[in-house]
C-alpha cells in the first residue's frame, strides 16, 4: 500500500518528522523506496542536476511525466509527487487542471506540487476539488528565480516575513496537504510551521518544520556543478564513480578487460568447421 495524504497529516499530528527525497529515474526510486521514506518528490531540479540547465525553468511537461513515470515504476510504498513545470498552471484554471490530470492519469503519480502561494490559491482549489492531492510550495520558488533576483533567502524583512505567512494560509485554506518552506529563516518557518495545521516540509528552513526535503544529487555528491549551504553529502558518489569509470579505461586499454569470466564459450567444433568454410 503507498502513503496517503492522511499518513502524511497524521505525522503532523503526533509530531513525526516526515522525510521527503527527489528522485528521477526507476533505479533511484526503487532504492529510496525500500529505505522507506515516505514521499518521493520528482521534482523540476532535475532541469538542473539531470538535464544540465541552469535552472528549472526550461523544463517541459513531456519532461516531467517522463521521469515521474519511471520513478513510479520503481516505487510500491511512497507516494510519489510529480512537480509542476514552468507555466503549465499559471495561465488558467484550465490548464492547472489539464496537466495536474496528466501527472495523475499518464504517469500514475498520487499528487503534484506546484509553486506560489496567494496568488495560485484559486487553482490549487479547484485541482484539490477535482480529487487530486496537491502540495505547496512558498519562499524560494525556483520558477520565479529571475523575479526573486537570484537564489536567496526570502522572508528576512517583516512584510515578506507576513507574504509568507499569508501564502501558507492561503495555500492551507485552498486544500493543500502539505507545503515546501525553501530557504525561509529558520524561526519563521518555525512559527509557520505552528500557524497553519497542514505539514511543512523543509529545505534550507531549518529543524523547525515538520519534516525535510534533499535533492538526492545533493545528498549523494553525485551533482558537482556546486554544493548548496542547506544540503549535506552524506556520500560522494562523484569520486566513487570518477575511480570506477577511470579503472575501466585503462582496463578496456591495457586488455585486461574483459576476462573469461566475463565472457561467453562456444564449442570447438563448431568454430573448427566455420574455419574450414
Amino acid at each position: 500500500m503507498r502513503v496517503t495524504i492522511n499518513q502524511i497529516r497524521e505525522m503532523k499530528e503526533k509530531g513525526e518528522k516526515i522525510t521527503m527525497l527527489t528522485a528521477y529515474d526507476y533505479s533511484t526510486a526503487k532504492i529510496v523506496d525500500e529505505v522507506g521514506i515516505p514521499l518521493i518528490l520528482v521534482g523540476d531540479s532535475l532541469g538542473m542536476v539531470v538535464l544540465g540547465y541552469e535552472t528549472t525553468i526550461p523544463v517541459t511537461i513531456e519532461d516531467m511525466l517522463h521521469h515521474t513515470k519511471a520513478v513510479v515504476r520503481g516505487t510500491e510504498h511512497a507516494m510519489v509527487i510529480g512537480d509542476m513545470p514552468f507555466m503549465t498552471y499559471h495561465v488558467s484554471v484550465e490548464d492547472a487542471l489539464r496537466n495536474a490530470a496528466r501527472f495523475i492519469q499518464e504517469a500514475g503519480a498520487q499528487a503534484i506540487k506546484l509553486e506560489g502561494g496567494v496568488t495560485v490559491a484559486e487553482k490549487v482549489r479547484r485541482v484539490v476539488e477535482c480529487g487530486i492531492p496537491v502540495m505547496g510550495h512558498i519562499g524560494l520558488t525556483p520558477q520565479s528565480v529571475h523575479q526573486l533576483g537570484g537564489h536567496r533567502v526570502q522572508g528576512k524583512s517583516p512584510e515578506a516575513a507576513l507574504k509568507i505567512l499569508e501564502d501558507a494560509r492561503a495555500l492551507e485554506e485552498a486544500g493543500v496537504f502539505a507545503i515546501v518552506l525553501e530557504s525561509v529563516p529558520a524561526p519563521l518557518a518555525a512559527l509557520i510551521t505552528e500557524k497553519v495545521g497542514v505539514p511543512t516540509i523543509g529545505i534550507a528552513s531549518g529543524v523547525g518544520c515538520d519534516g525535510q526535503v534533499q535533492i538526492i544529487n545533493d545528498l549523494l555528491g553525485s551533482f558537482t556543478d556546486f554544493v548548496p549551504r542547506h544540503a549535506k553529502q552524506y556520500a560522494k558518489l562523484a569520486d566513487i564513480i570518477r575511480g570506477a569509470v577511470t579503472e575501466y579505461f585503462e582496463e578496456v586499454r591495457a586488455g585486461t578487460f574483459p576476462t573469461k569470466k566475463h565472457s561467453f564459450s562456444i564449442d570447438e567444433s563448431i568454430l573448427t568447421e566455420l574455419k574450414a568454410k
